[in-house]
């Protein structure tokens, strides 16, 4: 392998105290695909899931070294902040002319004859993956699906087997394992499932949290959304972090006149929130951006954002990305206006929140989530 992962670097805000770019599946994904890949062009070559670009830059340094260079890596990533991480680890390895980042969709995979995949934790989200790389890549397609045991259940070999006419399994290595799937069949495009909840329609693409069910932190969120919405008539509410846009939608619908802004870096769950805003009828009023936090708005320009904050990364607790979420709302409120929180109880956030925006009053409480809001100083 002529890239040296150990130079590649994880997003900055990682999150990670010994960042790394890389791991033991991303080796043995690259190991086990390497004859497969033998004198393939760049652009018959797709990465899905790529945490921070380790995949994608191997096959490109690998292309250039043997000289069969021809097209581009076709890469998707759900999480921006990983988007941004492989851009910025090609151009400090001179590959930035060989990948590009690609929605899910069938431009994707389209032609692929082979797919390294970062196995995703939901089975959902594999589902829609699988379905697409059969619809759209080539007949001769080999997947190889890698993830770390610990993370992998028999239900991903079920869930390729539906769309493969063949699935084998490597031998484990340093605690990862790829499915190898060949001979696609009975492909299909993504497409959200939907379910009803009091008289709002939610919409969930695969990996999305929480699908479209409504987790007991947003329903406790929505329970208790304020009948008033602070701020001027041209005022956007904001829903951050806002997977499905259930929030969203739900202040579209409470509140005829009132604009919605709804953000999140994932890009299952702008797609989601996009549908699902679509699936109310409120659209045109509702718009979903996919960005880190708030970064598009500018300061002082909101007086209401309701936030249900994700605490995870990956497997681990990360309060670190609830704090920037924090941060940033306080940002672009004006002085006097408010971030509605819901927020894991144990995680006890109220004095970063006290710390980071301002004075913060409780406004509901169950055994096991908090809701607060906090005013702008």
């Amino acid at each position: 392998m002529s890239l040296d992962l150990n130079t590649l670097s994880p997003f900055p805000d990682s999150g990670d105290a010994a960042p790394r770019a890389h791991d033991a599946a991303d080796r043995l994904l690259l190991d086990e695909s390497v004859t497969e890949r033998a004198g393939l062009r760049r652009g018959e070559v797709v990465v899905i899931g790529d945490t921070y670009g380790a995949l994608a830059l191997s096959v490109a340094a690998e292309a250039a070294e043997t000289g069969v260079t021809g097209g581009i890596v076709r890469v998707h990533q759900d999480s921006l902040l990983g988007e941004r991480a492989l851009a910025r680890n090609a151009a400090a390895t001179g590959h930035a002319a060989s990948v590009a980042s690609l929605a899910l969709d069938a431009e994707l995979v389209r032609g692929a004859r082979v797919v390294l995949l970062r196995l995703p934790r939901s089975l959902d989200a594999l589902r829609d993956v699988a379905g697409l790389i059969a619809a759209h890549a080539a007949p001769e397609v080999v997947v190889f699906a890698g993830g770390r045991i610990k993370h992998m259940s028999l239900g991903m070999n079920d869930v390729l087997r539906e769309r493969f006419g063949r699935v084998d399994v490597t031998h484990a290595r340093q605690k990862s394992r790829v499915l190898i799937a060949r001979g696609p069949q009975d492909g299909v495009d993504p497409a959200p499932a939907r379910a009803e909840h009091d008289g709002v329609v939610v919409c969930a693409f695969g990996g999305v949290f929480a699908g479209t069910s409504i987790d007991i932190g947003t329903r406790l969120l929505l329970d208790h959304l304020p009948e008033a919405i602070p701020g001027a008539a041209d005022d956007a509410a904001i829903d951050l972090a806002c997977g499905t846009g259930i929030v969203g939608a739900t202040l579209a619908l409470r509140h005829p006149g009132l604009r919605v802004y709804a953000s999140d870096e994932s890009s299952a769950a702008v797609a989601s929130a996009r549908a699902t805003a679509a699936a109310n009828g409120v659209d045109d009023r509702m718009s979903v951006a996919r960005d880190d936090a708030l970064s598009a708005l500018p300061d002082a320009s909101a007086s209401f954002v309701a936030l249900n904050p994700p605490f995870h990364r990956g497997s681990a607790i990360d309060e670190t990305i609830a704090r920037h979420l924090f941060a940033d709302a306080a940002r672009v409120l004006r002085p006097g206006g408010e971030l509605w929180t819901v927020w894991n109880s144990a995680l006890q956030y109220r004095a970063s929140l006290e710390r980071l925006v301002g004075p913060t009053r409780q406004i509901a409480r169950t055994p096991k989530f908090t809701l607060t809001a906090s005013t702008r100083r």
